[in-house]
């Protein structure tokens, strides 16, 4: 089960001249009552429980879509790309007289991106209709970034996590990161965590603390299993609790988008742990599938197949480096 966000994205690729500096920081500009010719347009779509339910189903997985979208056409398109890619809708509420999610991305041609956003009826995932009996039948429930509004279903994934089976991969959101991991629902959620998804910058902020070993030190502290770390080009940096890894980015493909990135990681790399694969494959699992999507436009089109996967698996170069916490 992955509960989270669907959204609309429509891509704009901008043409390099868009793309300057300031502050030694990358920015577009764009010219205040100019009309900008873009070099390309792309429908896509996307959001966290939609990335990884579809990346899910795709690698084989019995995958169900637990969130919010609107009836309106926006709406309409991303239930039925759910259903075309195998993903079980029948819990996703549908409401009417309510915009879907969507997002308005401005692209450049070597992955750089701003995203303006709106959350729409992502907002209005509850306790009041969140899905508890179907949760409660999971094997695995993947909890995306999920709105401010719908944190009180925490209460009910502590709960059934306290009671039942099912294994969590976790990708904490905004709001979560900045409340820290002594926040109450925080601190009771962790130790149900399986596999702790956050990129550098949210690794110090969940933790307060300004190194990675710091950050990791404290998340194994609060009772999460394992804990991977995005970093952009540097790859990632992992600890299953025992020993500390690093798995560099697969340079083998161009990079066309970086949307979706760490979504496709973390779908890869609960794919591995549902098969059972050892840790340093589940980093590679995850890797190989956060290059196929930034090799393509959009959150979606570049997840691997299951026989995708397994092929990379075994031609890949990546290599693991570990040693000792």
């Amino acid at each position: 089960m992955s509960i989270g966000g669907a959204t609309y994205d429509l891509f704009v690729r901008l043409k390099s001249d868009a793309l300057c500096e300031e502050a030694n920081k990358p920015i577009f500009a764009l010219p205040l009552g100019e009309k900008i010719h873009v070099d390309e347009v792309v429908e896509t779509c996307g959001g966290g429980a939609s990335n990884t339910s579809v990346g899910l189903a795709r690698l084989g997985c019995d995958a169900l879509f637990e969130g919010v979208i609107g009836s309106d056409l926006w709406g309409q398109r991303l239930l039925a790309n759910l259903q075309k890619e195998g993903v079980n809708t029948q819990h996703a509420l549908v409401v009417d007289n309510e915009v879907s999610s969507f997002s308005l991305i401005l692209s450049a041609r070597g992955g750089e991106r701003v995203i303006l956003y709106t959350p729409g009826a992502n907002a209005h995932l509850h306790k009041s209709n969140f899905d508890r009996d179907i949760a409660e039948k999971m094997d695995w429930v993947y909890l995306n970034h999920i709105q401010e509004a719908s944190h009180d279903i925490q209460e009910d994934i502590i709960e059934i996590l306290a009671r039942e089976t099912p294994n969590l991969t976790w990708n904490p959101g905004g709001r979560q990161i900045a409340a820290g991991i002594e926040a109450p629902m925080n601190k009771l959620l962790l130790p149900f965590t399986d596999l702790l998804l956050l990129n550098y910058e949210e690794a110090l902020a969940f933790t307060h603390t300004t190194t990675i070993d710091e950050a990791f030190a404290q998340l194994l502290k609060s009772g999460a299993k394992r804990i991977c770390v995005t970093d952009g080009s540097r790859g990632v940096t992992a600890t299953d609790g025992e020993r500390h890894y690093q798995c560099p980015c697969d340079d083998s493909v161009p990079v066309i988008d970086t949307t979706g990135a760490g979504d496709a990681f973390g779908t890869g790399a609960t794919w591995a742990l549902l098969q059972g694969l050892p840790f340093p494959t589940v980093l590679k699992a995850g890797t190989l599938d956060a290059a196929g999507v930034v090799s393509a436009m959009g959150a979606q089109q570049g997840l691997l197949t299951e026989n995708s996967m397994q092929e990379r698996l075994r031609t890949t170069r990546l290599t693991v480096a570990d040693r000792p916490l």
